[in-house]
C-alpha cells in the first residue's frame, strides 16, 4: 500500500481527539498482515486460497479496525473487492467534514457497505444538499440525522428522496423537521411499491381516500407496517373477535404499533373476562398498573 494512502487512513481515522496515540495503537500499524481469523471472515478467503492479494489483506485489516465485519461489508458490496483505500479515505474525510464521528463509522457503513464505494461528488454531496436546502437541517444537525437513518446516505436524490419527499407533502406532511429526524424511513421507502399499497389496503377496510391519509398523518408508522403480517391480521382480529366499530380506528391509529400476541389479545381477554368497557386507546395505551386499576374500577 501506498505511504501516502497509509498515512491518509490513519489520520482520518483517528480525527477522534478521544484516540490515543501511542506504540500501542493498531492504527499505527496498517500494513501490518491481518490475522488468520481476519482473513477467515472474507468471502475471498478459503483454506485452500490463503494467498490473496497484499491490498485486499490491508482493506480488511483497515475495516476490522474501523469496526466493520469486513466479511459482510465485502459480500454484500462487491465492487468494494477493488475499491482503493484512497477512495475509502475520501469518503471518511467528507463524513467528518459533515460532522459524522469517528464512533458512527460502524455502524453506518455496517447498515451501509455500499457507502464505502460510493462517489464523493456525484453521490454523497447531493444528499447533503437535500438535507440542507430540502429538508432545512442546519450543518450541526447532518450527523443527528444520518445516525437516524444512515440509509439516506446511500439513496439517489433525483430517484428517490425528492420524488418521495414531494409525495408525502402531497398527503400533508407538512413538519420537514419530523420528516428529518424522526420520520426519515419514509423518505427511503418506495412511493408505488410500499406506501401507495399501504393507503389502499386501509381504504379496502372501509375508509375514504381522506380518512387513510387521516390515519397516516396521525401516525406515521403506519407506512412502516406489514399489510400481510400486521394490518390484515390485527384488522381481522379487530373485527372478528373484539367487534369494534371502524371509528375507532379513525381515532387510535396507533393501534396497529401494539403486538397482537403480546398486547391486544390479552389485554381484550382480561377486559372480556371482567365485563368491563374500556375505549380502545386506554385499553393498550395504560401502563400494567393503570391497566389493573381501571379493571377493579369497572373500566374506562
Amino acid at each position: 500500500m501506498p505511504v501516502t494512502a497509509a498515512t491518509a487512513l490513519h489520520s482520518t481515522l483517528c480525527f477522534s481527539s478521544q484516540t490515543p496515540s501511542n506504540a500501542h495503537n493498531p492504527l499505527t500499524n496498517l500494513s501490518a498482515k491481518p490475522t488468520k481469523s481476519l482473513l477467515h471472515k472474507h468471502p475471498l478467503y478459503t483454506p485452500l486460497q490463503t494467498n490473496i492479494t497484499t491490498q485486499i489483506q490491508e482493506k480488511i485489516l483497515c475495516l476490522e479496525i474501523m469496526g466493520i465485519d469486513s466479511g459482510e461489508a465485502l459480500s454484500q458490496n462487491p465492487h468494494l473487492h477493488s475499491a482503493s483505500l484512497d477512495s475509502i479515505h475520501a469518503i471518511i474525510s467528507f463524513l467528518h467534514l459533515k460532522g459524522v464521528r469517528q464512533s458512527d463509522l460502524a455502524r453506518i457503513f455496517g447498515m451501509c457497505p455500499q457507502l464505502l464505494t460510493s462517489n464523493v461528488k456525484s453521490d454523497l454531496t447531493p444528499v447533503f444538499d437535500f438535507l440542507q436546502y430540502n429538508l432545512k437541517v442546519p450543518e450541526n444537525n447532518f450527523r443527528k440525522v444520518v445516525n437516524k437513518n444512515p440509509r439516506l446516505l446511500i439513496c439517489s436524490v433525483r430517484d428517490q428522496l425528492k420524488p418521495c419527499l414531494n409525495y408525502l407533502q402531497r398527503l400533508g406532511f407538512k413538519d420537514l423537521g419530523n420528516l428529518a429526524y424522526q420520520d426519515s424511513i419514509l423518505l427511503v421507502s418506495n412511493v408505488e411499491n410500499t406506501l401507495v399499497p399501504k393507503l389502499k389496503y386501509l381504504e379496502s377496510i372501509g375508509l375514504s381516500e381522506d380518512e387513510a391519509i387521516g390515519m397516516v398523518l396521525r401516525c406515521p408508522s403506519l407506512f412502516t407496517f406489514s399489510v400481510e403480517h400486521n394490518f390484515k391480521p390485527k384488522f381481522e382480529y379487530f373485527v372478528e373477535e373484539m367487534k369494534r366499530d371502524l371509528e375507532e380506528l379513525k381515532e387510535f391509529p396507533q393501534y396497529f404499533s401494539f403486538s397482537l400476541e403480546n398486547r391486544i389479545k390479552p389485554r381484550y381477554l382480561e377486559i372480556s373476562e371482567s365485563r368491563v368497557e374500556m375505549s380502545l386507546a386506554v385499553m393498550l395505551k395504560s401502563t400494567d398498573e393503570e391497566f389493573k386499576e381501571l379493571l377493579s374500577g369497572g373500566g374506562g
